[in-house]
This record gives C-alpha cells, sequence and structure tokens, in this order.
C-alpha cells in the first residue's frame, strides 16, 4: 500500500509513523488519555481503512482519519494536541510551497506529476522544466492571482480551475487555426516572412511549422483543416505537369494526354504522400515549449471544398492520411504502433456514409483506421448542422466547440477563433451537500454556479489587456487575429467570437445519489435534464449580462476525476455507486461499469450531448475489430443519423519484451493498479507500449491511479 506525500512523491505505507505520531501527541498532552493498546488500534483501523480504498492515499487523508479516531477514544486533550502539532507543520510548509515539489519532479519520484498528463514523460528535461515553470505559477496563482474562496474550493474539489499551471501567464486554451489565411496571405514564423507555398509538400512542412509555434503560445489543443490544403495539390499538379513536359521535350517525345495524366497523377500521388507523411512525422516528434508534442486535431470534411476539383483533391489527402495512419509510427525498436496525435476527425456526410456514395471508399478506410489505430473520431455533418444553425465545422482540441457567429457581413466564421478557458464543477458534490434534499439541492448548485462564474471571469480579466505582441503567431501573423503591434487583443473577448467555458463532471453519479437510480433510467433521466437545462440558463444568463460567449462543455478530466473523487471520500465517505471508485464519470456520459449496448448508449448520450453546446463527446467501449470491419460501419451509420461527435475505443498495445500485440491488462500490485503483458508478464512502462482513449483523445504515458481504475472497468458496448 502506498503514500502520497504533500511534495508529490509516494512512499510505502508504515504504521510505526501513524503509532509514533500519536504517541507524541498523548504524552505531550495535559495527561495521557491513550493506553499503549488504543494508539496500537488506532493505527491498525488506518491501516484496515487504507488497505480498502484500493490506491494510494493522500497523507492529508490518514491524519483526518487519525484524527477522528482519537476522537471517537474520546481522548480530546490528545486531539488537540495532534491538530495542533499539524497546524504548526501546516505553518512551516507554508512559507515556501514550491521548492519540495519542484526537487521531487527534478528526481522523479513526483508521482502525482508522473501521472498528471497521458501525453508527457516527466523523466525529460524539457518537460521537467514545463512543469517547474508550471509549479511556480500554481504557486502564484494560489497565493496572489485567485480569490481566497475559488482557491479553497478547487483544493477542496468543490469546482476545478484548470491549467493553473498557466494562469500566471495571459494565455488562452483552445482554437481553430485560420490556416487558410495564413497559406494563402502568408505569415510571419520567427521574424521571418513566409509567402505563399508553390507545393502540397511545402504547403504541410509550412502547416506543421505553424502548428509548432501555436501550441508553444497557448496551453490547449488546437485543430486545423486538410481542406485548407487541398488548393495546393492543384498547385503541385500544375507545376509536376510542366516538369513532366520539358522532361519529354528533352526527349523529343510528345506523350499523349492520357500518358501525360498517368505520369502527372502518379507523381502527384507521391508528392501528396511526402505531405502527409511531414504532416505525421512532425507532428509526433516536435517539441514544444509545453514539453510535450503539439496537441493536433486534424479535420476531414469532404462538403468544406470550394469546388468539385479541389473536393477530389481533398479526397487524395484524406485517403494518404488514412492509409498512412494505418500503418502507424515505428517504436524504438522498429515496431508499428498507434501515435496519439494528430488526432483525426472524418465527418461523415450524404455521399460517404452509403454504399453507392462516390466516397464511400474513404469511410471504408476510416473504419478500418479505427479498428485498428482507434482514430478517426466522427462527426455527423447532419447532426451538427441541425444543432449549429446549418453549420459542420471541427471540435477545438479533443472537444470544445464554438457556438454559431457572424461577423460584419453576415458570413459565419469559426477559424481564427478560441477558447479563454474552463472552470468545471463537480456536480456530485453539489448533490452530497444537499444530503438528498431537492430543495438544498438547487440552492447550493445556485451557490457554486456563482463560484465557477466569477472563477470564470478571473481567467476572462486575465486575458484582458494581453497586447498582441505576446504571441505575434496568434494574434498578429494571422492564426487566429492580424491585430496592429502593441494592440490588445479585448476586442475578440467579447461578442462570442470567442467561448468561455463551464465545465460539468459527474451526472451520472449526481443522479444516483438524488434519486437512486442511473440517470438512463426514465424515472431519472427527467432531473438530469433538468441540471443540463439549469446549466445552460445559467450561461444564457452571464453571456446577457457580460457579451461574453459563455457555454456549457463536457470537461475531459484526465486526472481531475481523480482529484474530485479523492475529495468527495475525504467530505463524505464511501457511498455505494457515488464515492466508493477511484474517479467520477466525465460530463454526462453513462458510468463506464453499466451494461449497455452501443446504438443505446449512442441514442441516449445524444440527447445530452446536444445540451452541452460548449462541447462535448461520447464513445462505445469495443473489442478487437480488425476482422468485423462491417460492424464498425454499422455503428458509424448510426452515428450519422444520431449523434453529433462520436468515437469506438478499442485496444491497441505491444510489448517490447516478448513481442505481443493486443490488450495490455490491468493488475493489482501491493495496492496499486499495474499495467502488465498478458503473454511474458512484463510491468515495466519502460518498454510496453499502450494507447488508451481516455477523455477524447489518446493517451501513451499511462494514467494515474483513478483513471486506470476506470479503464480497467469498462464494460463492453458491443
Amino acid at each position: 500500500m502506498k503514500v502520497i506525500k504533500r511534495n508529490g512523491s509516494e512512499v510505502d505505507f508504515d504504521i510505526t509513523k501513524i503509532q509514533a505520531a500519536v504517541e507524541k501527541a498523548n504524552k505531550a498532552a495535559v495527561r495521557q488519555e491513550l493506553t499503549p493498546e488504543q494508539i496500537r488500534e488506532i493505527a491498525e483501523y488506518i491501516d484496515f481503512k487504507c488497505s480498502r480504498m484500493n490506491r494510494a492515499v493522500a497523507v492529508e487523508e490518514m491524519q483526518d482519519m487519525v484524527e477522528n479516531q482519537i476522537m471517537a477514544q474520546g481522548a480530546f486533550n490528545v486531539a488537540r494536541c495532534y491538530v495542533r502539532y499539524r497546524y504548526t507543520r501546516s505553518l512551516v510548509r507554508k512559507s515556501n510551497t514550491t521548492d519540495g515539489r519542484i526537487l521531487t519532479l527534478i528526481e522523479c519520484n513526483n508521482e502525482e506529476v508522473m501521472q498528471e498528463n497521458s501525453n508527457k514523460d516527466p523523466v525529460i528535461n524539457s518537460v521537467q522544466r514545463d512543469y517547474m515553470a508550471g509549479e511556480v505559477s500554481k504557486d502564484l496563482t494560489r497565493r496572489l492571482l485567485l480569490p481566497a474562496d475559488i482557491v479553497k474550493a478547487d483544493a477542496e474539489g468543490l469546482i476545478h480551475f484548470h491549467d493553473s499551471d498557466y494562469f500566471a501567464q495571459h494565455m488562452h486554451n483552445c482554437d481553430l487555426v485560420n490556416l487558410e489565411d495564413m497559406l494563402q496571405n502568408g505569415t510571419v514564423i520567427s521574424e521571418t516572412f513566409i509567402d505563399k507555398p508553390h507545393s502540397f509538400s511545402t504547403a504541410c512542412n509550412i502547416a506543421m511549422q505553424i502548428v509548432a509555434q501555436v501550441a508553444s503560445s497557448q496551453y490547449g489543443g488546437q485543430s486545423i483543416s486538410l481542406t485548407h490544403l487541398a488548393p495546393f495539390v492543384q498547385i503541385s499538379r500544375e507545376k509536376i505537369r510542366g516538369e513532366v513536359l520539358e522532361d519529354m521535350a528533352l526527349t523529343g517525345a510528345a506523350p499523349s494526354k492520357e500518358t501525360l495524366q498517368h505520369i502527372v497523377e502518379k507523381r502527384l500521388r507521391k508528392e501528396i504522400r511526402r505531405g502527409v507523411q511531414t504532416i505525421q512525422y512532425q507532428v509526433i516528434t516536435l517539441m514544444t515549449t509545453n514539453g510535450q508534442a503539439p496537441f493536433l486535431t486534424v479535420f476531414m470534411y469532404l462538403n468544406e471544398a470550394g469546388s468539385e476539383q479541389e473536393k477530389r483533391d481533398l479526397a487524395l489527402i484524406i485517403e494518404e492520411m488514412l492509409r498512412q495512419r494505418i500503418q502507424g509510427v515505428k517504436n524504438e525498436k522498429g515496431i508499428y504502433i498507434t501515435p496519439a496525435f494528430p488526432k483525426l476527425i472524418y465527418v461523415l456526410e450524404e455521399d460517404n456514409i452509403r454504399e453507392d456514395g462516390a466516397y464511400f471508399y474513404l469511410t471504408e478506410l476510416a473504419a478500418e483506421c479505427t479498428a485498428k489505430r482507434m482514430v478517426p473520431d466522427y462527426i455527423s455533418e447532419k447532426v451538427m448542422k441541425q444543432l449549429k444553425e446549418g453549420n459542420c465545422f471541427p471540435v477545438m482540441g479533443c472537444r470544445s466547440a464554438l457556438s454559431p457567429w457572424k461577423d460584419e457581413e453576415g458570413y459565419y466564421r469559426f477559424y481564427g477563433r478560441f477558447n479563454q478557458g474552463v472552470v468545471t464543477i463537480n456536480l456530485v458534490d453539489v448533490a452530497l451537500s444537499s444530503r438528498g434534499d431537492m430543495d438544498r439541492f438547487w440552492k447550493i448548485f445556485d451557490e457554486r454556479l456563482e463560484l465557477c462564474y466569477r472563477a470564470l471571469m478571473c481567467r476572462h480579466d486575465r486575458l484582458k489587456g494581453t497586447l498582441s505582441d505576446a504571441a505575434p503567431i496568434l494574434w498578429q501573423y494571422g492564426a487566429l487575429a492580424r491585430l496592429e503591434r502593441g494592440e490588445a487583443i479585448d476586442k475578440l473577448l467579447y461578442g462570442g467570437y470567442s467561448t468561455i467555458s463551464l465545465g460539468y463532471a459527474g451526472l451520472c453519479e449526481c443522479v444516483r445519489y438524488m434519486t437512486g437510480k442511473s440517470h438512463t433510467d426514465p424515472e431519472a433521466k427527467p432531473f438530469a435534464l433538468q441540471v443540463m437545462k439549469y446549466m445552460n440558463e445559467a450561461c444564457d444568463r452571464w453571456k446577457e449580462e457580460t457579451n461574453i460567449g459563455f457555454s456549457i462543455y463536457g470537461s475531459p478530466i484526465e486526472s481531475t476525476t481523480y482529484k474530485f473523487a479523492k475529495c468527495l471520500q475525504q467530505r463524505f465517505g464511501m457511498i455505494e455507486g457515488v464515492t466508493d471508485k477511484g474517479y467520477i464519470t466525465n460530463s454526462y456520459h453513462v458510468n463506464v461499469r453499466e451494461k449497455i449496448d452501443a446504438f443505446a448508449k449512442l441514442k441516449f448520450e445524444a440527447e445530452f450531448q446536444a445540451l452541452s453546446k460548449g462541447g462535448a463527446i461520447s464513445y462505445v467501449e469495443v473489442p478487437d475489430m480488425q476482422n468485423n470491419i462491417p460492424a464498425v460501419l454499422s455503428v458509424i451509420r448510426f452515428i450519422y443519423d444520431n449523434i453529433m461527435y462520436a468515437e469506438l475505443n478499442t485496444k491497441s498495445d505491444y510489448c517490447q519484451e516478448c513481442g505481443y500485440h493486443g490488450e495490455v491488462v490491468i493488475t493489482e500490485e501491493d495496492g496499486k493498479l499495474v499495467w502488465e503483458c498478458p503473454s511474458c508478464g512484463n510491468r515495466n512502462q519502460e518498454t510496453l507500449n499502450v494507447a488508451r482513449r481516455t477523455c477524447g483523445y489518446i493517451g501513451t504515458q499511462f494514467w494515474n491511479q483513478g483513471r486506470t481504475q476506470e479503464i480497467r472497468e469498462r464494460v463492453m458496448h458491443l
């Protein structure tokens, strides 16, 4: 059994330390109220209690248990001495809140940091540098930048103030990069003007340089559209045709029109292959200042093309993108594995969803890619247009979605827009704090929403006054805007041009506690929908009052799911079906343990996804589908008709020790969940390539104990 110390490091549980602490408090009391037998009983009870948690226990949790047990023995003077000792030590620690955590992460024994982000390797210097800066930012944020009650609410798990490790800087969350403007009209990278490219492969290379620059200027995900690269296919085609004609002239040959076209298209395919390979390999090999590869989403939408020729060229790019992703990338052993990025989104539309559609072959490739590599995810053009005023557009990062917005000329615009940040409300805590009383529930809900509003306004106010000079690639050179030097970005923060998100987590457990039923139960579902509508009404009210684009957002909560679960257990104890796990359920999702078939799950969640206007994604858990592509296509067709945005989760793992391809399993070792190769028993994470969908994107650097437990308990939906 493990204990997580305050500096984040993980140590073995030692019962003698509890006994020693209670003995000291007992001796410091006015009179010794506890016998040696009672002290031993207290320590043994803590040992038993911690072992039942099936996760590493924070030292603060353990001390709370000790304090409660001392009082349970009636030794109130001893309890006072114990509390006084804790308070004294707390004052000492507050004199410097960052040194210990920074030192432990440098020495690679900060367990919290090691498991915080499934796409960051905390052993690497650049990652450590980012984490060190993050620890300083968190400290400044807690002590100086945020109101005390918001800091306290975040620490207690009532809310989560996302990305506080970047809050000290004037940085935003995620965006849709206006790649079209930057490629067509030129841009500036590292004080060098970049002209409009003269070939497809060059356009891809410039696009990846833009992506790297953007990733280093913000902290969230970014999305680009392949449609913005499609015009350069024709530029390359014309260039190649000229080169072929020149070569033929040197030989004195006069090729037929058919022969010329055949040669040109063959060379063009090679050009597209090189360009897509540039995207694939640069994304996974680039290291940004955030200490990780760019969190990039690539959007593939045929109907976004400006002409039929451009649409056919876009189809060539999409086909190559899917084929290369099916192949995968080589690990250090030279074995093809599943990469985490770029995340791919494939739009389902009328001419690619039916077998007689002109582009159905692309959907078949997408299904094959999903079965082997877990991407692409799918957006239904039909459903999205119903929900987004007739528009279809990409999400920012893993799920954050813009609201429809028109410019001064009345045209809808999506590229060049962004999200200001997220604060998530813990719906489970609202329910438990109400003790099941409905009137009290809505009262507490109002209080927590007001707290979230003030926290979100802190995010907004932190961006106000930011000069375009802070991130020229974003604000001056076209990624998001073309402002003047020295101009503030304030006008982009209002009117709905950018969004700001009220995240939410644990609707499932919230409803179960308040109604005694799953939110999939017809009797409980109305209350679940009422909670969603209540948050939407709050966002609408805030939007009206401030002219800022508030919307509700199904938070990914990769590490927060564990944080919230621990806080709930500390505050309310173990409640079956509510707080008895090391995680709480993402957003509106059906609980991972609930048995429900894929089609029923997608149909049910579609209604909630429509109310999660600031972004959400649904998924179904499936077994190995590589030999059952027709079944994958059946799910894809269902997505097209029923839900806006969804994905299929499968497994794609590899053991470097024995060469096993398949599912690496989760087992238990000394009270801790660990990953193990079922073939050779290898538990060394350095030689296991594990890829899992965690929160809308793929993670490959393993996860905290709460998320690992959630992954282990997922039931199959197909």
